[in-house]
């Protein structure tokens, strides 16, 4: 009996020692991570054209080598980058949708919730902000999708509410593009405010820009 104990805690602690250990699959996720933490860290300061793989894997504290374990191309990581990226826009909106907004409030509260989400990954909306509007070519055009998909989404769900279900397709994705595009600029402003005043004055005029369109709602009489 004493003879099997010994072995018997040494498998015991063994099988211990392996499940404290961090499985592949969880290591691969934390080096991918990495390359993207520190991508995003390094475009602060530079566009994506710019940025090379050698800097992004030694801000990432891996060897060069193992970028392509996790993607296959710089243009990989970009697009990757945007997906992440696009991703809070995404969660923004559903939220929005799901009665998360003030109902006595509905726009303030809209530009609250922008206000936050831009806070909690401005270096994600600093990404877009740089590289919709320039940079390469393949990840203009991914941005540019993501704001179609996004749109398109939008106007699905705008036809449901009273007053807009007999508007036309068209008139639903021109009012939904309007509200797209104005809640990508917001945040851009927001990105950029550097004090407490520049941000009030942002929140302001977001505000009035977003009653802007409610009005042009209002007044306007689709086609249908």
């Amino acid at each position: 009996m004493n003879s099997r104990t010994p072995s018997s805690r040494t498998s015991r602690s063994g099988s211990r020692s392996r499940d404290a250990s961090p499985s592949r699959e969880a290591k691969k996720e934390a080096t991918r991570r990495a390359i993207v933490t520190a991508a995003l860290t390094l475009l602060e300061e530079r566009s994506f054209a710019a940025l090379s793989l050698r800097e992004v894997t030694r801000e990432a504290g891996i060897a060069p080598a193992a970028f392509y374990r996790h993607f296959e191309s710089m243009e990989a990581l970009g697009l990757v980058l945007i997906d992440e990226s696009f991703r809070a826009l995404r969660d923004l909106l559903r939220s929005a949708r799901a009665g998360k907004l003030d109902p006595t409030r509905v726009i303030e509260s809209s530009v609250d919730m922008l206000v936050e989400g831009v806070d909690q990954r401005r270096e994600q909306w600093r990404f877009i902000g740089r590289e919709r509007n320039s940079g390469v070519t393949v990840l203009r055009y991914a941005i540019r999708t993501e704001i179609r998909l996004i749109t398109s989404e939008l106007a699905i769900d705008l036809a449901r509410f009273p007053g807009l279900n007999t508007w036309s397709a068209e008139d639903l994705n021109i009012l939904a593009s309007l509200i797209v595009n104005a809640m990508i600029s917001i945040a851009e402003a927001i990105e950029d405010a550097n004090d407490a005043a520049a941000l009030a004055e942002i929140k302001r005029i977001a505000v009035k820009q977003l009653r802007m369109i409610v009005v042009g709602v209002a007044g306007w009489r689709s086609a249908g």
